[in-house]
């Protein structure tokens, strides 16, 4: 099928990301959130991404008002009505999914295509919140930030998703200049079963005292060539992300060395998520 009108719900730091990538590729992007303030900042925040690729010289301003031109911003859920695609891109909380996904199931139209932005969560878990007829169309559509700079996208295929929703992302996928790789539905996926019991060894490295973060980040920056250490990206993904998606992993894999880390659990617990709150397992200047 074509996919011709997006609907993002959410717009946040992965929503207005969704939203602006589709919307560059010709793309009309309705951007959802429950209150129509948020929704609006989502749109600043593409409008701001435009314009400094105009200030570098990589986009001409003609080009940012037709992009900007695709994107509207609303509160109103029924406008996933003229949807061809419904990205979903809230929090990783299944319930908040789950809630979320019923509503959208309720006013979509039978042919829609849905796909989850999960990092780790069960694609199947999230299906049940959808009919049994949509759940052919339901599908895992993970993207990595920042979206528009980040060329991988992961399709996690449920036990219902046909060929034909693989192949209709997979096309997207295509416009979009993003290489596409299928996982089955499996905790973590591909790129997080992978990257998070690294991140968790590191902070362990950290808990039990043997170096240093600074000495942690740059072993691994020098001696493993890694564009950045473990402890930084983990700040930089968010520690509260990192834990949820260790969580998952350890739920549903159970193994002994997927735990996480306590001294992950006790920043996340004292609000030192990363970046985004100025401290982590290293502290950032706000502003």
């Amino acid at each position: 099928m074509s996919i011709e009108r997006v609907f993002v719900a959410g717009a946040g730091l992965m929503g207005h990301g969704i939203g602006q990538v589709h919307a560059a590729i010709g793309k009309h992007v309705t951007l959802y959130e429950p209150e129509l303030a948020r929704a609006q900042a989502g749109r600043e925040r593409i409008l701001a991404n435009l314009e400094r690729s105009v200030q570098k010289g990589r986009l001409d301003s003609d080009h940012r008002d037709a992009i900007i031109g695709r994107v509207l911003a609303t509160d109103d859920l029924d406008l996933v009505r003229s949807a061809d695609l419904v990205v979903e891109a809230v929090f990783e909380d299944p319930r908040v999914k789950r809630e979320l996904w019923a509503r959208l199931d309720e006013r979509a139209r039978p042919e829609t295509l849905f796909a989850s932005n999960t990092s780790s969560i069960s694609i199947d878990e999230l299906a049940e919140a959808v009919g049994a007829a949509r759940r052919g169309q339901f599908v895992g559509m993970h993207f990595f930030s920042p979206v528009p700079v980040m060329p991988l996208v992961e399709l996690i295929r449920g036990s219902a998703t046909t060929d034909a929703t693989e192949a209709a992302i997979r096309a997207l996928t295509e416009e979009l200049g993003k290489k596409l790789i299928v996982s089955a539905d499996r905790p973590g996926f591909i790129v997080n079963r992978i990257l998070m019991p690294m991140l968790a060894e590191a902070m362990r490295i950290l808990e039990e005292g043997s170096a240093t973060a600074d000495d942690i980040d740059t072993g691994a920056k020098v001696g493993l060539n890694h564009p950045m250490g473990p402890l930084e990206l983990a700040d930089f993904i968010g520690l509260d992300v990192c834990l949820n998606v260790m969580q998952v992993l350890y739920d549903g894999i159970g193994e002994e060395h997927y735990p996480p880390p306590k001294v992950l659990v006790d920043l996340v617990g004292a609000g030192h998520l990363g970046q985004k709150t100025g401290r982590g397992f290293h502290t950032y200047p706000r502003g």
